[in-house]
This record gives structure tokens, C-alpha cells and sequence, in this order.
């Protein structure tokens, strides 16, 4: 807070764009942290999610349940992966998270009585609840609680020219533990830079994980809802994860809510006349009627055609212009998949969250009217699905001068 500057107040938004108390507009390009799907204060959500206000608020979820938590679990059952067949309602990413390790480990504990290994990879993220920080990278956000976090035994993420390093890690540690969990952010890492692999040496770990029964936890809270070019990104493998995190783009970014899912075999080893097998967890907003209602809207909206399509639009001008970025001398790298493009600034310095040349980038695209949150120095955008060609090329526009500023020694 020492640092930071005063904070801009936001009186409302509408489509892609966010206004300030000032009148000043801003293109929003990452979805406000990857939330927004469909455009801010969009109608067909809004009206929605008054009628539930209007019907229902809230209802404790033990004992009792309601039509759109029903609706909800069921129309993500039919996008999901095949084998996922029940759904745990939280309150956002962390905790989807923090319920699916919950989840995982004591299925061994009631199967087995083992205690189980958790296995994560380099730079992940997977949130900042205690036990999503112990499966995250153990870099400077979890450095002062590293103590008290639980041991994960840590592999390399299967990039370009580490694909087999990541497996024979991955099978090194499934080898020497009988009962193992393994969560990961599929094809996209995303608050550890973008980082991006192929669904092929995935789909190689998967198979290793089922050969030695491991549980398999797909963190899809960033990558879910087409962020990736189709519903999730598990959807480009054959094989399934046991359980899928769900959170922001959930609700189009309306209402906090968090989802894991789980298989049939999951559920089952909880279900028992035995009480010690009970998965002891809850929220007090779990399965909230209001958020439910916003789900709901924003995955019809997902599912539209016109929808499918800016995704498609999206991905294929992300494609066009990442073969331009790619030239330009200030770049280092370029990735892309589905309508996330990533930009890799070649400063002189090592890649990390705290390259100095983000602040400035920050200020930079502000005062250009364009909302872009670098990861150090790896520009991205990410917009909503409503992002318009004209505002999507200015904001390419913007980036392309700041990489001529940063050439230039304009910008550091």
C-alpha cells in the first residue's frame, strides 16, 4: 500500500468497457482477473438474478436444497467430463480448491487408511486459502507461511523442452507412493506467467496417474468456459480428471461461487453408514440461490451461438496478431490458446512477478484507456467474449507502442 497508487473508483460498466467516477473509460482486456464472460452489468443476468432476489436470497444448504442449485449441478454435469458425476458447491477458487484436496485425501483415508502425497508443479497457482498455497509455487506470496504449509512433492510443468523431465518426475514419485494425488492447471498456468503446454504430455500423465490409481485434480478455475478455445481445457484429452475446480467465469463474474465436481467413484467412497467417512466441510453461502441463478444465466448465454462465435472471433485475431508480436524486437516469447494471448517482454532481466517494467506497463495502459494487469513482464489479455474487433485491435495497439517505448528505453 506504500507504494501503490491511489485506487481509481469505478461507477459502472457496460460491455467491455468500465467507467470511473471521472468519466474516463477503460477497455476492460483481462475480464477483471478473468472473470467476466459476458460483459459487465449485462441484462440478461441482472434481470435473472433480481427474479431469484425476488424469489429466494439465500437458504442454509444441509438439509435443504433448491431449483437452481439443481439446474445448475445439472447443466454443468452435461459439459463436464463424462465421468464427473456430483457437484460440492463453495464460494470461489481457493476454496473449490481447498474442498477438491479435501476431497482427494480422504478418499484415500477411507479407502486405504493411507496417508496420501500430493504432488503439484512448478509455478502453479491454484489460490491463497492454506491449503491451495501449499500446492502453489513456493515463491515470495507464500513465503512467510511456508512453515506451517504441508510437504507436496513438486515437479517440473510438462513446457516446451521439459516434457520429459515433468514425466519421468511424475512417474518417480508415483513409483514410491501407494496412495498419491496429483492437481494441475491443464494447458495454461496461469497467475505463474501464462505458461502454456500442449495437451500431449498431459494426456502421457494422466495415463501414468490412472496406471498407479492416482487421484487427479483439474484446478479449471482460470481455464474454464472456453477460456482455451472449448468448454474446459480437459476437454482436449481423452482421459478424465477425478475432480474439476470451478470458479470465475462460473458466473460470468457476477456473484462469488465455487464448484468441485467429482466422480462416481469419489463420491462413493464418502458414502456410508460409517459417520468418520463424512467429508466434514460446508460454507455458509454454499449452493447460494442468487449466484446459482447467475450461473445459470451466464451459461446459457456461454452456450449461444453468438457466444461460440466472438470465442472463435476472439481466438482467431489472437492468432493473426500474435504472429505480429512475435517479430517485434522487445518481445522474448508469444503464447497463445483459445482467446488468451500472452506477451513475453524481453527486458535484460529474469522473467519474474516482480519485473519492475510492470509498474510502468500498469500506468502505461491506463492512461491509454485500456484495463491490462502484466504479469511482470508477461502482457496478456484476456477480455470478455462481448469484446469488440475495434476494441480488441486498439487494445493491441496499445501494447504494440508500449513494446516500441520499452525498444526505445522510453519505458522500464
Amino acid at each position: 500500500m506504500k507504494n501503490a497508487p491511489e485506487p481509481i473508483a469505478i461507477s459502472r460498466g457496460e460491455g467491455a468497457v468500465l467507467f470511473d467516477d471521472r468519466g474516463n473509460a477503460y477497455i476492460d482486456a483481462i475480464a477483471s482477473w478473468w472473470v467476466n464472460l459476458h460483459g459487465h452489468a449485462h441484462p440478461y443476468v441482472a434481470d435473472r438474478v433480481h427474479a431469484q432476489l425476488l424469489q429466494l436470497e439465500h437458504v442454509i444448504f444441509a438439509g435443504f436444497t433448491h431449483r437452481p442449485a439443481l439446474d445448475l449441478a445439472e447443466k454443468l454435469l452435461a459439459i463436464l467430463p463424462r465421468n464427473q458425476a456430483r457437484v460440492f458447491f463453495s464460494d470461489d477458487g481457493s476454496t473449490a480448491v481447498e474442498v477438491a484436496l479435501k476431497m482427494a485425501l480422504q478418499y484415500w483415508h477411507n479407502v486405504t487408511k493411507k496417508e496420501a502425497t500430493v504432488i503439484a508443479m512448478e509455478h502453479a497457482y491454484h489460490g491463497d486459502t492454506f491449503g491451495a498455497m501449499a500446492v502453489s509455487d513456493r515463491g515470495a506470496f507464500v513465503k512467510p507461511f511456508e512453515s506451517k504449509l504441508f510437504a507436496v512433492a513438486r515437479i517440473p510443468a510438462p513446457v516446451a523442452g521439459r516434457e520429459s523431465a515433468s514425466l519421468d518426475a511424475l512417474h518417480a514419485v508415483l513409483r514410491q507412493n501407494q496412495a498419491s494425488v496429483f492437481i494441475f492447471e491443464p494447458l495454461v498456468q496461469g497467475a505463474g506467467g501464462m505458461r502454456m503446454y500442449e495437451p500431449g504430455p498431459l494426456e502421457k500423465m494422466l495415463e501414468l496417474c490412472q496406471a498407479y490409481r492416482a487421484v487427479t485434480i483439474a484446478d479449471e478455475v482460470m481455464t474454464g468456459f472456453g477460456r482455451t478455445g472449448r468448454d474446459f481445457a480437459s476437454d482436449y484429452l481423452p482421459l478424465h480428471p477425478d475432480l474439476v475446480c470451478l470458479s470465475k467465469g462460473l458466473t460470468g463474474g457476477t456473484l462469488p461461487l465455487g464448484v468441485t465436481s467429482c466422480s462416481a467413484e469419489i463420491y462413493n467412497a464418502f458414502l456410508s453408514e460409517d459417520q468418520s467417512r463424512t467429508l466434514f466441510h460446508g460454507h455458509s453461502f454454499a449452493g447460494n440461490p442468487v449466484g446459482c441463478a447467475a450461473g445459470l444465466a451466464s451459461l446459457e448465454l456461454l452456450q449461444s451461438t453468438a457466444c461460440q462465435e466472438s470465442i472463435r472471433r476472439i481466438q482467431q485475431q489472437h492468432e493473426t496478431i500474435a504472429e505480429r508480436f512475435a517479430t517485434h524486437p522487445a518481445v522474448r516469447d508469444v503464447r497463445q490458446r483459445g482467446v488468451i494471448l500472452a506477451i513475453e517482454v524481453a527486458t535484460g532481466r529474469p522473467t519474474s512477478y516482480f519485473n519492475t517494467i510492470r509498474d510502468a506497463l500498469c500506468v502505461f495502459f491506463l492512461k491509454q484507456g485500456v484495463l491490462l494487469r502484466p504479469l511482470g513482464n508477461v502482457i496478456y489479455v484476456l477480455p470478455p467474449y462481448c469484446i469488440t474487433d475495434i476494441q480488441l485491435h486498439r487494445t493491441y495497439d496499445v501494447i504494440w507502442e508500449a513494446l516500441n517505448r520499452i525498444d526505445r528505453g522510453a519505458l522500464k
